[in-house]
């Protein structure tokens, strides 16, 4: 039989991203709209700031009433933020705070530490202010009916700060991706319900579940534990037919590849579509897509996205960070999800010829360059923890010491 083609990553990422179709939309407020997707324009009915105001403790001045360093002159009024003063004479100053607006006929405020408060109650001017000296403009922030936010945006901390400074108390954000996760196999053990002392053998305890389950949260979706599923036909398919009738996204480890106990894949397709992939990357060469009917027979009654990843823990981890969590945000309405990547110098060697393209755990050295965990075994989860981020690295391609590579952090992924 001739072997399956593999499919690269890219054609791959391509697929199943034209298959995420935006879900609704939901209006939340700012306190839980961290990490959502913007689904509109964030417009400001108003400008920031809305009028000129002093960006220093300090005195609001005419210019031309200080030709000299040394001038004393009297204060007329006092001006904190959140109160408005009354035009200022000539030959007088204004006491004035941070935030607080310049009053009419002041062209500058002068720094407190640059001024001298006389025993008459004048104030001695020590430097000669400029005109427009630590004033803040109207507008300067933020223009009157200007776009913020742009739709599309995942939104940050820093953003929902800007919403907030425009008056916004709610956005419209993309709706939860509602997300079904199994894990699968019998060998599976969930900690804390057998002592490691008391393992059969043969049994493993089940990391994926909790891995995938947190960086499904990170993203924003609504997470259904469905549990372990057993190595039986019949029972998978049930379950996968129960969680499809409400959730966007059923997202299963293992049990898609071709040996005679992976029942995912047979399952997902007696009741749906599948796209099986074996894809030309490593670790996380097998991975399915496809689509789960819900009435069972057809898509007439509405779809369930499918997404099987590998079973090994850094091969799931890995397929999750670079198909599974582009295609969630995708459901959200980011349209760009692509991670950036930066160009670092390898400070190791690695001689291989790997046909297929590695993802390498490696992590910054303080040096500028990067360093290669010992092993890059599809099981070894600890390179995952140790490492802060991928190299890309091409097929075919070895690395030697002073060789640039492609480096994507784990915080571009997460």
């Amino acid at each position: 039989m001739k072997p399956q083609a593999l499919t690269t990553l890219d054609e791959a990422l391509a697929a199943v991203l034209a298959q995420a179709l935006p879900l609704g939309v939901e209006h939340v407020d700012l306190f839980n709209a961290d990490g959502r997707v913007l689904r509109a324009d964030c417009t400001s009915a108003l400008q920031v700031p809305p009028q000129d105001n002093s960006a220093m403790d300090g005195y609001a001045v005419r210019v031309a009433d200080l030709p000299a360093a040394g001038v004393a002159l009297p204060v007329s009024q006092r001006i904190p933020a959140g109160h408005v003063g009354t035009e200022l004479q000539p030959g007088s100053v204004a006491r004035i705070f941070t935030g607080a607006p310049v009053p009419p006929g002041a062209d500058a405020v002068l720094m407190q530490e640059d001024t001298t408060v006389l025993a008459d109650g004048r104030v001695q001017f020590n430097a000669m202010p400029k005109p427009g000296q630590n004033i803040r403009r109207a507008g300067e922030d933020i223009a009157l009916a200007s776009t913020v936010l742009a739709a599309g945006t995942r939104l940050t901390p820093a953003a929902i700060g800007l919403a907030a400074s425009i008056g916004m108390a709610t956005l419209p954000v993309g709706r939860k991706p509602r997300v079904a996760l199994f894990s699968t196999g019998d060998e599976l053990v969930l900690p804390g319900t057998v002592a490691p002392q008391d393992m059969r053998p043969g049994s493993i305890y089940n990391s994926n579940r909790y891995f995938l389950r947190a960086l499904l949260q990170r993203l924003g979706c609504e997470v259904v534990d469905g549990g372990i599923l057993p190595d039986h036909r019949a029972q998978t398919v049930e379950a996968i037919h129960r969680v499809a009738q409400d959730c966007d996204l059923v997202l299963s480890s293992a049990g898609v590849s071709v040996g005679e106990e992976d029942h995912v894949k047979p399952a997902v397709e007696q009741q749906g579509a599948l796209n099986l992939w074996m894809i030309s990357m490593k670790p996380g060469k097998p991975f399915a897509y496809g689509q789960v009917f819900r009435n069972g027979q057809d898509a007439s009654q509405g779809v369930a996205h499918f997404m099987g990843l590998p079973g090994n823990p850094v091969s799931s981890f890995i397929t999750f960070l670079l198909l599974v969590r582009p295609f969630v945000l995708r459901l959200q309405g980011l349209q760009d999800v692509a991670p950036r990547a930066t160009t670092v110098t390898a400070q190791f060697a690695w001689p291989k010829l790997e046909k297929r393209r590695e993802f390498l755990r490696a992590r910054h050295d303080g040096q500028g360059g990067l360093q290669l965990f010992g092993n890059q075994g599809s099981g070894v989860l600890t390179s995952t923890v140790w490492g802060d981020g991928l190299i890309d690295n091409p097929p075919l391609t070895p690395i030697q010491p002073g060789d640039s590579v492609r480096f994507i952090p784990f915080t571009e992924l997460m």
